[in-house]
């Protein structure tokens, strides 16, 4: 069944416990050397002590939607609790879950999900030991039933062809034994996340609030006119939640589509005596699956044949114990890993009738992620939150004063509260609206939405991702990625096509089809070769070792060792070759050196290089008993030939690594292959300039980098760039040293043993069509295509998602700074505010939910590739950014306390009635305020370039929310007066409201002429804290 966790993966395959503990520590040092910035974790691995002390330290409104996207730290130490129940229990939680599941239907069919009736009239095999089989793996009931071949009968399957591809067929297998699925977690309604909105704590105070005003107005008042005032409040809040609760259901809908791509694993299957790709969801009872090293095992299932199978069943036994498997012992397990060899296997058992499905179907949760990003922008968040309450805390004391002591006047110039003379009800209502007032100032001041933005803008870039061949199992990769400034890339498969063979169809690694091709052009009949030996055991492909060996019996008296792999170290084995006329000759040194410049003659071709080579063996001398165990011969070899094999660079390679390069990513070429041979694949994609750079330390041999001690390692690391003969371990030393020399380092592998360099790297790409499951569970990114291509457009992406939040960062200041100062000041000197509570929240809409939509969905632009890489503790607001935020909020607040205090006067409006002309101003102000933040989406867009309307036309989710709340802006002014306390403005004022809007284009086009220092602003503040600290460390030492 396929993985749905999403937890960490184990830095290897059966790794011991003291490398984790190491890792773990490495975290807590990493963790004091950075501070106590509890809104600093790292961006894979992070603790849950780490994670906890950010979530104390965050100012939160709504914890339901600001934690949802999150890590349930609580939840994850039950799943923990309950894979160890689940281990130890397994058939009593079967029967419970089962039963639950079944309700009403008979016990024994809902025990096994498998149909009794329909069971006995197709299939003749007898249910209960079926079911012992998969449970209790019993090797008497195995016999019973004849073995694999016997059950294989019974299921009318056949071992060498499989079952067969009819879809009917298909149909009634699945409807009998079951699927290969398991209950999933029911789909969240939109009324959950309505739910989850209206749990904000501002917007329930205003709602009680809004309750008060509404009974106390219509009392006072009367109903007709009484419930507009409490009314609009409702009405505005409901809007926030229905717009809010919207787009967050949107985005859970994408989330869920990713993560059920994730589980979808692709697996091959032998149906109708034909290999073909299959979903592990489609697989079915008497299926025949192929197994090799680094696959999941599927389903449960029998072993029919294999040759070093190795089983690494930690994930259902919780124990770092590799189990091997043959004959003697033919069960497997759900839900395992293939740690090493190949063989083939049985499906017998598949879905909840699995200990693996029962386990995915208790554990079938959503898994939330934060990723440092996000909590940067808690951190962000809370800062300004702490300001915002407190000139909220502020404005409220300085309202609630002057409108008590009589310094608060109504519209028509009388005093508003009047000590002994006015009622107590009509007090409590002046009260509670200069409550809402505050309250209103602290959900625009308080930004909840910024670090939501992030989980908004990469569901996007994820769903885009996927379009461009990238899927992501980790959230924090996306961010991550745009920070790289190496990648460590494999050739064969991602630099090259990986595409060797011809056109005959043949089944294996891209080298055997293109060496099984080869022999078919030439003639060879391999089933006359097949049928006159037989295997006796297989030593698969070693990466250490560069070779893989298989004993074959040719004859009674004849067994040959043959082996295949890397040609130089192959040929150091042989000490004869076989000649032509099938003599064989002695391998003499002269003979050796030709051989030797016929290899490299062809890595220089940028041919890779595979030799095939033999010794005859004694049949006495194979081992009868512990056959798994034999190491076969691999010295005294018989060399039989050398081929060369064309493995072209893929189309478009080589410009992906020159805008790489132009983007401050250095591209490493990290491969098994000749060191010559990547020589001359990194000349043709670009990766090394000249010959004359083709030397070490720029080229280097795995070997030789890894005897070097690790100072000398990270010496010359940086000068690094192209690998040869370099094995799994090479390019995690690799990685480590890369990263010790602060680089942020991404890395491509596809095999098992590559799993612990992208687990170390700190974006793992595994690829989607080459990789094994473990490299995939082990990695951040899965490349569905595996192309660099695709890599490069993950690093635009990555770049993109950072840029997003800056750029929505950057528009929600400016709000907060204008609408804050604007409030505070009108209300400290007047004693009122000219943007009510209703209006305020419409900004925060504006600001918020529909702001982030607008500008954190932005597609990557071709400008991104031509900046550096972004420092991960480069601060989120540039100095760049800061210029634009005060150029544009200091010309809003100059502009709109201007009309705040002398607008009767400037809008000629000193001939209406007092309450009309201050109705009148206020609305103008209103209005003025939000086409200022319309206009100012656009310059948004653009922190650092001139034209702001560059392909903006492109992006039709921005334009269609610039037309909606202009629309909506509108509506308000000219038909929701009532509401939102509002006059009808004429033309002129509306022509002047966009005129102020629009003055902030040329503004912030000649902004952008001002200088900024390289240096951030924040340091200078960061400074004068280390200067102080320092002497008070002095002072505490010379107490102590």
């Amino acid at each position: 069944m396929a993985s749905g966790t999403g937890s960490s993966p184990p830095p290897e395959i059966g790794a011991p416990a003291a490398a984790v503990a190491e890792e773990e520590l490495e975290q807590a040092v990493e963790g004091a050397e950075e501070g106590e910035d509890a809104f600093d974790i790292p961006s894979k691995n992070a603790s849950h002590d780490r994670l906890r002390r950010w979530r104390q330290a965050a100012l939160v409104l709504n914890a339901s939607r600001r934690f949802r996207y999150t890590l349930d730290l609580e939840r994850e130490e039950e799943k923990e609790n309950l894979k160890r129940m689940i281990r130890a229990h397994a058939q009593v939680i079967r029967a419970v879950f089962l039963f639950k599941e079944a309700g009403q239907k008979n016990l024994g069919e809902s025990y096994t999900s498998i149909k009794l009736e329909t069971l006995s009239q197709s299939f003749p095999v007898d249910l209960k030991k079926l079911t012992m089989l998969n449970r209790d793996h019993d090797p008497i009931i195995f016999q019973e039933v004849g073995g694999v071949r016997g059950l294989s009968d019974l299921l009318k399957s056949n071992l060498d062809k499989g079952v067969s591809p009819d879809e009917d067929e298909l149909l009634q297998r699945r409807d009998i034994f079951g699927a290969n699925t398991y209950p999933r977690k029911k789909r969240r309604s939109i009324w959950r996340f309505v739910f989850e909105a209206c749990q904000d704590l501002t917007l329930v105070i205003l709602m009680v609030a809004a309750a008060i005003s509404l009974s106390l107005g219509m009392a006072t008042e009367g109903v007709k006119d009484g419930w507009y005032d409490g009314g609009s409040i409702f009405f505005a809040v409901f809007l926030v939640v229905f717009v809010t609760a919207t787009s967050d259901y949107r985005q859970s809908l994408q989330f869920q589509h990713l993560n059920e791509e994730k589980q979808n694993i692709q697996v091959e299957v032998i149906r109708g005596g034909k290999r073909i790709g299959a979903s592990i969801f489609d697989l079915v009872v008497g299926d025949v699956v192929p197994l090799k090293i680094g696959d999941q095992v599927p389903a449960d299932g029998i072993l029919i044949s294999g040759h070093s199978l190795a089983i690494d069943e930690s994930s259902m036994t919780g124990e770092s114990k590799i189990v091997h498997k043959d004959q003697r012992a033919p069960f497997l397990m759900s839900g395992c890993k293939v740690a090493d060899g190949y063989g083939s296997m049985l499906v017998t058992g598949v879905g909840t009738n699995t200990e693996w499905g029962m386990l995915m179907a208790n554990l079938s949760v959503d898994v939330g992620e934060e990723t440092p990003l996000q909590v940067r922008l808690n951190g962000v968040a809370t800062l300004i939150g702490i300001v915002g309450l407190s000139v909220a805390a502020a404005v409220l004391v300085v309202l609630w004063i002057r409108y008590f002591t009589g310094h608060t006047k109504n519209s028509d110039g009388t005093t508003q509260f009047v000590a002994g003379t006015t009622g107590v009800k009509q007090g409590f209502m002046g009260a509670i609206r200069i409550l809402t007032i505050a309250v209103t100032i602290v959900v625009v001041a308080v930004p909840e939405g910024l670090p939501l933005a992030v989980t908004l803008t990469l569901a996007y870039s994820m769903r885009k991702m996927m379009r461009d061949k990238a899927l992501v199992r980790r959230l924090s990769s996306c961010e991550t990625m745009g920070s790289a400034t190496t990648i460590c890339s494999d050739k064969t498969g991602t630099l090259t096509t990986n595409k060797d063979g011809g056109a005959a169809e043949v089944t294996g690694s891209p080298t055997e089809k293109a060496i099984l091709s080869w022999g078919l052009m030439i003639g060879m009949d391999f089933k006359d070769v097949r049928s006159k030996s037989s295997i006796i055991h297989v030593h698969p492909f070693n990466s250490e070792k560069k070779r893989g060996g298989v004993a074959v019996q040719v004859s009674d008296t004849e067994v040959h060792i043959h082996w295949k792999g890397a040609a130089e170290i192959l040929l150091a084995s042989c000490r004869s070759w076989l000649s032509t006329d099938g003599s064989v000759q002695p391998m003499s040194s002269s003979k050796h050196r030709e051989f030797k410049k016929w290899i490299d003659d062809m890595a220089m071709s940028s041919l890779r290089c595979v030799a095939f080579a033999y010794c005859p063996w004694e049949p006495k001398m194979v081992p009868t008993e512990s056959l798994d165990k034999w190491k076969l011969p691999e010295d005294d070899l018989t060399l039989i030939g050398v081929v060369g094999i064309k493995d072209p660079c893929r189309p478009g390679v080589r410009n992906a690594v020159q805008l790489c390069s132009i983007a401050g990513v250095k591209v490493r070429m990290v491969t098994g292959d000749n060191v010559e041979t990547a020589k001359a694949i990194a000349l043709e994609c670009g990766i090394l300039d000249t010959k004359d750079a083709a030397s070490e330390p720029s080229v280097i041999e795995g070997k030789v980098f890894r005897d070097m001690s690790e100072a000398a390692r990270e010496e010359i690391v940086e000068k690094i760039t192209v690998m040869g003969r370099s094995s799994p371990h090479d390019k995690l030393l690799l990685v480590q040293s890369l990263k010790r020399k602060g680089h942020v380092v991404a890395v491509t592998g596809d095999g098992t043993n590559d799993a612990p360099a992208l687990h170390e790297a700190d974006i793992g790409l595994s690829m989607g069509i080459s990789g094994t499951e473990v490299a995939k569970e082990s990695s951040d990114i899965i490349i569905l295509d595996d192309d660099f291509t695709s890599v490069v457009k993950v690093v635009r992406w990555g770049r993109s998602v950072y840029a997003n939040i800056q750029k929505f960062i950057q528009f929600q200041l400016t709000v907060n700074v204008a609408a804050l100062v604007i409030n505070v000041v009108a209300a400290v000197s007047s004693g009122d505010v000219p943007l009510n509570a209703v209006e305020l929240l419409w900004v925060n809409l504006i600001m918020d939910t529909l702001g982030a939509l607008a500008l954190a969905t932005e597609p990557p632009i071709d400008n991104l590739m031509k900046r550096h890489p972004v420092g991960r503790r480069e601060p989120l607001v540039t100095n760049i950014m800061w210029r634009n935020l005060f150029i544009q909020a200091l010309y809003q607040i100059a502009v709109l306390l201007i009309f705040n205090f002398d607008g009767k006067r400037i809008l000629h409006l000193q001939n209406e009635s007092r309450e009309h002309a201050d109705k009148m101003k206020n609305t103008f102000v209103f209005n003025a305020f939000v086409f200022c933040q319309i206009f100012n989406e656009f310059n948004a867009r653009k922190p650092e370039e001139k034209n702001v309307f560059k392909g903006v036309t492109n992006n039709h989710l921005f334009m269609g929310i610039v037309g909606a709340t202009t629309g909506l802006q509108i509506l308000i002014i000219e038909f929701l007066g009532k509401f939102f306390d509002t006059a009808r403005l004429n033309w002129r004022l509306w022509m002047l409201s966009v005129a102020i809007g629009a003055v902030s284009w040329p503004l912030a086009y000649l902004g952008k002429f001002i200088p900024v220092p390289v240096r951030p602003f924040q340091s200078y503040f960061k400074r004068c804290s280390c200067r102080r600290r320092p002497r008070q460390d002095e002072e505490q030492g010379g107490k102590s």
